[in-house]
């Protein structure tokens, strides 16, 4: 099972619905890195061994950005908010969170809807 590294953007019932279902969640707020820059944020889900998961178009350019010079990351999860309903996000999530393991995602950017 992977933990999951919410950016400040996404939805707070989707935080909530993934808990509600046993899911190991973090979000930024909650870590205090509300307001880091991107590469920060990207760092920061990295050394605590989670999956960032973003709506902001930002981190999918960082995401590539890295995976193109070779820079590690913890893996991006990469969603459009207008292309998928709160309730199929959550079901997609908590499938990854399961099913994949950390060596999985690393270096990885993973589109939702799957």
């Amino acid at each position: 099972m992977i933990g999951l590294y919410m950016d400040v953007h996404i939805p707070r019932a989707i935080t909530i619905g993934l808990r509600t279902r046993g899911i190991d969640v973090i979000t930024a707020q909650e870590d205090h890195c509300a307001e880091i820059p991107d590469p920060a944020l990207l760092d920061r889900a990295s050394e605590l061994g989670r999956a960032l998961f973003s709506c902001d178009e930002d981190l999918l350019i960082e995401g590539q950005r890295r995976q193109t010079e070779g820079i590690y990351f913890a893996g991006v999860i990469y969603i459009h908010l207008l292309r998928i309903s709160i309730g199929k996000c959550i079901e997609d999530l908590e499938f990854l969170s399961l099913a994949a393991n950390k060596e999985d995602l690393e270096n990885q950017i993973v589109f939702l809807p799957l």
